[in-house]
Parts: structure tokens; C-alpha cells; sequence
């Protein structure tokens, strides 16, 4: 049996965040909230997180999934859904197809991922003739709150595409710019990064870190500063950077870090998380929307900073953000 949810618990973590987030939080507020399809939220943890959301003004959720599950998991958790819209879908699968139906539709602006496989998710969201794909590959970035790095932290990607080739890496790129964008980075200062800061043939991610750099310089991706390949060491720490003599306005001083593949950015983020006291939070860009594809394994903070990086990417592609 799913036990009530222990407010005071979940107030304390929004109460606890790092400053990163509680600006970002901070700036939400004169904007209007996005309605938001919160898909298959068949249990205690999803519906908190959307509720908390709503609750911050970031979001109005829509629950898409079978009503009597979602019904029977809020009085479980001991949550109210008076005036939540209900569209009540048959299973998982349902769900993802209703939920991207609605985007679809002009319904919902934005996606968050409830209790279901991301594979069942992203499978709608991707498909080619009902799906939500645009010109640009979509990529997952993590938004960190490092308690000792100074401003939010974009990692990408560390979730979706396994081993992007060049042309995958440029759309990454452009992706966690926009976001950057967003959050206020007039110039987000992107590192490239690998695990050496020189090119070396027989490390391919050198070479493609040089050419995505040169790429940059062509205009090809456009928004950003960047630099590499740099060791990540010298990307986050002046101090390597001099020692090593690196000469650069991005090492030391990043706004994004992006890895050589998934398995890389993937254990740089989780890391931070569970070594370093990281907060966390994500969402996947490159759809018609932002989809928030959070874990089982993330509090409500991390579903309601998703929200807010939802909320403001969609205001700023609408010319409404952050002033």
C-alpha cells in the first residue's frame, strides 16, 4: 500500500534547494503556466510532482491514463484532484498515443513523463507520421545545481542518443544553446568535452570536439561560445586550465558540458548527483515541445525544476521570457 505523501517532507526539499534553482524558480513567476500532459501518472510520485508543479504556477496538468488507476493512486497518497482535467486512456501505450495526440492538437504545450517506460514515451513522441519530431535531433540535457559551481550546469546528453555521430553532436550543441537561451545566457559558453585538450586522432571525440568548434566559427551551429576538446578538468577549473596553459574564454567557466556519448555525460551527471550533493532536473528538446522525462527515481524538486525549464522554454520560443 502506498503511504500518504509527507508534505512537510516534500515542502522541505523545494525549501532546501540550491540557489540555481531557487532564481530560476524566482523568475517563473510573472510568467503564465503551460498546460502539460502528465502522462500514465498511475502513482504517488508522478502526481506529486505535477501537482507540486501546479502548485508553483508552472504548469496546468492534464493526467492522461486510466481514470480508476489514477483516481485510486491519489486517494492512496492522500492528494485532491478537484478541478484537475482527467482524459482517461485504456494502458501505458494509450497514454504516450493520447498525450502526443493532444501537443498534436494544440491541447498541451508541454509533455511530462508519469509511470511508464521511457521507451513507451519516446516511441510516440519520435514516431514519423504522429509524432512531434522537428529538423533537429532530439536530445536529453540535465540541469545541475552543483552547491559549488557558481550558475546551473547543462550536461548533454546523458540519456537518449548513445553514441551521436557529428551530425548528431551539432544538434545536441544547438539544443542545450537554446536552453541556455532560456535560462538568460545571452551566450551560453559551451566545452566540448573529451579526455584530453588536445586533437588525437586515435581519440575520436578530439577530432569531432575540434570540428564541432570549427562548425561553430561557420556558422553551422550559431548562439554559443565554444571550445574544445578539454579534458573536463580544465572545462570547469581555471585553475587546470592555466596550469596546463589553455588559453580560453570557455574552460573554467562553461555553461554547458557536452560528452563524448552517453555513457560519459551519463556518469559525469549522476556523479555530481550523489557525490557532490547535485541537484537535478532534465528534459528532452528537439520535439515541437519540451518533454520532461523524469526518473522513478526523482523527487518532486526535480519534477517541478523540469517544469520550470519547460515553462521557460516555451516562453521563450514564444518571445516571452525571461526580460
Amino acid at each position: 500500500m502506498i503511504l500518504p505523501v509527507d508534505q512537510t517532507k516534500t515542502e522541505a526539499e523545494i525549501q532546501d534547494m540550491g540557489a540555481s534553482f531557487a532564481h530560476m524558480l524566482e523568475v517563473t513567476r510573472p510568467l503564465d503556466p503551460i498546460p502539460t500532459a502528465i502522462v500514465h501518472p498511475c502513482d504517488d510520485t508522478s502526481l506529486e510532482g505535477a501537482l507540486a508543479a501546479r502548485d508553483h504556477g508552472l504548469i496546468v496538468p492534464i493526467l492522461v491514463g486510466p481514470e480508476d488507476r489514477i483516481q485510486a493512486a491519489a486517494d492512496e497518497a492522500g492528494l485532491t484532484l478537484d478541478g484537475v482535467e482527467i482524459v482517461s486512456t485504456k494502458h501505458s501505450h494509450d497514454s504516450a498515443k493520447q498525450a502526443v495526440l493532444m501537443v498534436r492538437q494544440g491541447k498541451a504545450q508541454a509533455l511530462m513523463k508519469g509511470a511508464l517506460h521511457t521507451d513507451e514515451i519516446m516511441s510516440e513522441v519520435v514516431h514519423k507520421e504522429r509524432g512531434l519530431r522537428t529538423e533537429r535531433r532530439m536530445s536529453h540535457v540535465f540541469v545541475l545545481d552543483v552547491p559549488t559551481y557558481p550558475k546551473p550546469l547543462l550536461i548533454s546528453d546523458a540519456a537518449i542518443n548513445i553514441f551521436p555521430d557529428l551530425e548528431t553532436k551539432a544538434d545536441i550543441v544547438q539544443n542545450a544553446i537554446e536552453l541556455g537561451h532560456a535560462l538568460g545566457v545571452d551566450l551560453p559558453k559551451v566545452a566540448i568535452l573529451s579526455a584530453v585538450e588536445t586533437i588525437y586522432p586515435k581519440i575520436p571525440s578530439t577530432v569531432e570536439a575540434g570540428a564541432l568548434c570549427k562548425m561553430a566559427d561557420r556558422g553551422q551551429i550559431t548562439g554559443g561560445l565554444l571550445d574544445g576538446p578539454l579534458a573536463f578538468d580544465n572545462a570547469v577549473s581555471k585553475e587546470a586550465a592555466e596550469t596546463k596553459g589553455i588559453v580560453s574564454e570557455v574552460a573554467g567557466d562553461p555553461d554547458v558540458l557536452i560528452a563524448p556519448d552517453l555513457e560519459a555525460g551519463n556518469m559525469i551527471a549522476k556523479q555530481l548527483i550523489y557525490l557532490a550533493s547535485a541537484d537535478a532536473a532534465g528534459i528532452v528538446l528537439g520535439a515541437r515541445v519540451p518533454v520532461m522525462l523524469t526518473s522513478r527515481a526523482d523527487g518532486t524538486l526535480s519534477r517541478v525544476i523540469s517544469a520550470a525549464l519547460a515553462l521557460l522554454l516555451v516562453h521563450h520560443r514564444q518571445g516571452k521570457g525571461i526580460l
